[in-house]
């Protein structure tokens, strides 16, 4: 048997930011990513983040809302959000957008 890699160019990434007087305050980065499972490719959401002093004011979830929007245009089938198991508030925060928990993520760290 052979194992082989292959590098797939059909991968996106988008970055999503929120400006204020030409300074990032916000940021989501959106990876369109393919597979053999489905035709349409799927998404994945990833460092979404809000700089501390512009956090409760909306821009954490028109970012993320914009990547949905991004999403959908790309023909994802789905979009996959996560977050740390103790971080409740961005569970709540995306089940309110419209996620919903399912399974679990494995990391391992290098």
């Amino acid at each position: 048997m052979e194992i082989k890699t292959n590098i797939e160019k059909e991968t996106l990434a988008v970055k999503i930011t929120a400006e204020e007087a030409g300074q990032v305050v916000g940021r989501a980065f959106l990876y369109v990513l393919k597979n053999e499972l489905h035709k349409e490719p799927f998404g994945f959401l990833e460092d979404v983040f809000v700089d501390a002093d512009y956090r409760n004011k909306g821009i954490g979830k028109q970012l993320v809302e914009k990547a949905i929007v991004e999403a959908r245009s790309r023909n994802c089938y789905k979009l996959i959000g996560n977050s740390r198991f103790e971080n409740e508030a961005a569970h709540r925060f995306y089940e309110r957008l419209g996620f919903k928990k399912q399974g679990y993520e494995f990391r391992m760290d290098f």
